[in-house]
């Protein structure tokens, strides 16, 4: 994909400082006593409070952080849910779907630093979905694969599989797990904030942890059709549901999950919401729609704290920065855009895709950026 030049105007702050030096003064002739007088009202002047006014030094706006193209590479992130997993914990590296294999991005000088190639005895054909980081050296994956069995011609499809891989040695960690045996599970998504994957089936969803093997199931009784997409807030404390079958209404449902009951909604949507996350602090949430608007909302009152204006077109996922100051969101126009959270002000444009950009997510230190398209993960890093 060929580079789109993007603006990269640098934000900078300008304080003035006054500095005033006492001086001893003497006036020998009328000509010098005429000057000391008139240094003397120009003094009073100065320190009229109207003039003083008019005369303080103005302060520019605060340094803010600036992206720019930091590099690209073939292949992709997560397509319908954060990426933000495959970033490593360190901030060190970038895993990237290249088809059957998983490159590692060095994002300290933005080269490939490794080739992972995850076979298995029995398996061929695989195809990932996601790679997500659970340790700086191990990685889960989840994809599926063909298997054919003795005697017949064709090979038949895996359900999803869930297995993590060793990025030093290039080999299998543990076992292969089958994620969502019996059909009838969807969305199956990764969780990066809770370390699990979710899946939804029956009014049911169900976590799993493939770091420890843990998990548990939430039951929604009044939940009878499957939900678009879906988060939990980091404590594990709101499930967030969206784009649910056979509702009306584009607003997100809010369910407390110990009380397994629906408790609100994130009302003023005028279109589908396609992407939801969670600050890290989990006292806030952003909704990305349909409808051009990228939306933050304060946590547990629900309100609406700004209303983020400026793509032209849907608006495919948004997230906070590790420090919650700032939002990031990618679309349909190609760009990703810069935001701050606590004033909803546009910081930066970013315009080197040249296809819609589906995910983007930060780095865990917040000094990079990864957004990715079907087939192109473009890395931003701050300057």
């Amino acid at each position: 994909m060929a580079a789109r030049r993007g603006s990269e105007s640098a934000i900078v702050s300008r304080v003035g400082r006054d500095t005033r030096a006492a001086r001893r003064v003497h006036f020998p002739s009328l000509r010098a006593l005429l000057t000391g007088l008139l240094a003397l009202l120009a003094g009073m002047l100065l320190r009229s409070p109207a003039l003083a006014r008019q005369a303080e030094t103005v302060t520019g706006p605060a340094s803010e952080p600036v992206f720019g193209a930091h590099g690209r590479v073939e292949g992709h992130l997560a397509l319908e849910y954060s990426p933000a997993g495959a970033f490593s914990p360190d901030s060190d590296r970038l895993a990237v779907i290249a088809g059957d294999r998983i490159a590692l991005l060095e994002l300290r000088n933005g080269t490939i630093g490794k080739v992972l190639s995850p076979r298995f005895t029995g398996v061929m054909d695989l195809e990932f979905e996601t790679a997500d980081f659970l340790s700086p050296t191990s990685v889960l994956l989840l994809g599926r694969g063909g298997i054919q069995p003795k005697g017949q011609t064709f090979a038949r499809r895996t359900p999803l599989l869930a297995f993590q891989w060793d990025v030093n040695q290039d080999n299998l960690l543990g076992k292969v797990n089958a994620v969502g045996l019996g059909g009838g599970f969807s969305p199956i998504l990764y969780l990066p904030q809770l370390h699990s994957v979710g899946m939804y089936k029956d009014s049911k969803i169900t976590l799993w942890n493939p770091g420890n093997g843990q998990g548990g199931e939430l039951s929604l009784p009044e939940l009878a059709h499957k939900p678009g997409v879906f988060t939990f807030s980091p404590d594990g404390h709101w499930l967030l549901l969206a784009r649910v079958e056979g509702n009306a209404s584009a607003d997100p449902m809010i369910v407390d999950v110990k009380a397994k009951k629906f408790v609100d909604v994130l009302a003023g949507h005028h279109a589908s919401v396609l992407g939801m996350s969670f600050s890290l602090d989990g006292r806030r949430v952003v909704t990305a729609c349909e409808d051009s608007q990228v939306r933050v909302w304060s946590v547990p009152d629900w309100k609406l704290l700004q209303t983020l204006s400026g793509h032209v077109g849907p608006v495919h996922w948004a997230e906070f920065s590790p420090d919650g100051k700032l939002v990031v969101s990618v679309g349909e126009d190609k760009t990703m855009r810069i935001w701050s959270a606590e004033t909803g002000r546009l910081l930066q444009t970013l315009e080197e895709s040249r296809t819609p950009l589906l995910t983007v997510a930060f780095s865990p230190d917040g000094r990079y950026v990864a957004a990715t398209s079907e087939r192109m993960v473009l890395v931003w890093e701050e300057r």
